[in-house]
């Protein structure tokens, strides 16, 4: 660690507003104003307006012990975009606010933006404005988000229908299988500080947990492909609590299949390891920011050699009924919380 430390109080409020905005600049046509004013100006247009909010304490939402803080910066703006994708939408602005702790050096907030930064470029997002403040306790993030969609391209968790297919991106259950393997080296850490954390084995595992990525790029092939979900979420408490709120929303059952859920190679040998059942993890882990959605079953030839989207399950018309089909071909019903049943 480098001994240069500049305390916030040598900079002031507008001070580091003013080094916030000159590492920023504004890349969308809807951004008529951003940083520095009273307010932001963004051009109103004939799409749905989306916004959506997080708020991230420090303690609750994240462990500044193991995450570093650009991986904080970049997250905090993943997971609000990935709130927009969801939805079918495009992010295009972040409103982001502060409360820091006079802990916290002007170095480590810098830091802080350059994940932000960072994210703001790859999803091609403008921090328009935001606000700081000193905080008692720990760091605290809160950040809005707004998006645009063609109003026929909306898509919410209320459209599937029965006999709709159940999709998912990606894998399931690595970020919480990270977050496992990022408390023990911790746990190991504090009991042995001379112990050097082993995460090149679990890097994948890990980078999800602390870096994740919204699933943009899915969004825009199926418009590319002409295939407009009937439902749609994205996967932040878990697949079972998500498909729970689909199945609520459209007032339909669901049906999924064990052995048709994603999980990594990883994610299953870190879950043995470990002593969980890796389609638990899948189930409940939660933080994956991956895609659930349902499509009709005529779209289906149009997605179905994406490499990336897995076909799980389908919606039925019992809303009461929410099932798994084990590997065994035993039907269960899904919990939507999954954690007592880990038996510890």
């Amino acid at each position: 660690m480098s001994e240069n430390r500049t305390e916030l109080s040598q900079l002031g409020e507008f001070g580091l507003i003013d080094r916030i905005k000159s590492k920023f600049q504004n890349q969308n046509s809807t951004t008529i104003k951003g940083i520095g004013d009273d307010a932001a100006i963004l051009a109103a247009s004939e799409k749905e307006l989306l916004v959506s909010t997080d708020l991230l304490l420090e303690g609750i939402h994240f462990n500044l012990s193991y995450m570093p803080l650009q991986h904080l910066g970049y997250k905090a703006v993943a997971v609000n975009v990935s709130d927009i994708a969801a939805m079918n939408g495009t992010a295009e602005q972040i409103v982001l606010g502060l409360a820091i702790s006079n802990r916290f050096s002007l170095e480590a907030i810098d830091a802080f933006f350059e994940g932000v930064q960072a994210a703001c470029k790859n999803y091609n997002v403008d921090l328009v404005g935001g606000d700081t403040s000193s905080s008692a306790a720990g760091l605290v993030i809160s950040i809005a988000v707004l998006g645009r969609v063609e109003k026929e391209n909306v898509v919410q968790r209320s459209g599937a229908k029965a006999n709709d297919i159940i999709c998912v991106t990606g894998d399931l259950g690595a970020a919480y299988m990270g977050l496992q393997v990022l408390e023990r080296e911790k746990e190991v850490f504090l009991s042995n500080p001379d112990m050097q954390p082993d995460l090149e084995k679990y890097e994948y595992l890990v980078g999800r947990q602390l870096k994740p990525e919204a699933r943009m790029d899915i969004i825009h092939e199926l418009r590319d492909k002409n295939c407009l979900p009937t439902s749609m979420i994205d996967i932040s408490d878990g697949l079972a609590s998500e498909l729970f709120h689909l199945g609520k929303n459209s007032n339909l059952g669901v049906k999924i299949f064990e052995d048709k859920v994603p999980v990594d190679h990883d994610t299953f040998e870190t879950a043995i390891e470990f002593k969980l059942d890796p389609i638990t993890c899948a189930l409940h882990g939660g933080e994956d920011y991956e895609l659930l959605f349902t499509i009709n079953p005529v779209d289906y030839d149009k997605i179905k050699n994406h490499p990336d989207i897995h076909f799980i399950g389908h919606m039925h018309n019992d809303p009461s009924q929410h099932v798994l089909v084990t590997k065994q071909q035993t039907v269960v019903p899904l919990q939507a919380q999954g954690w007592n049943h880990f038996g510890h």
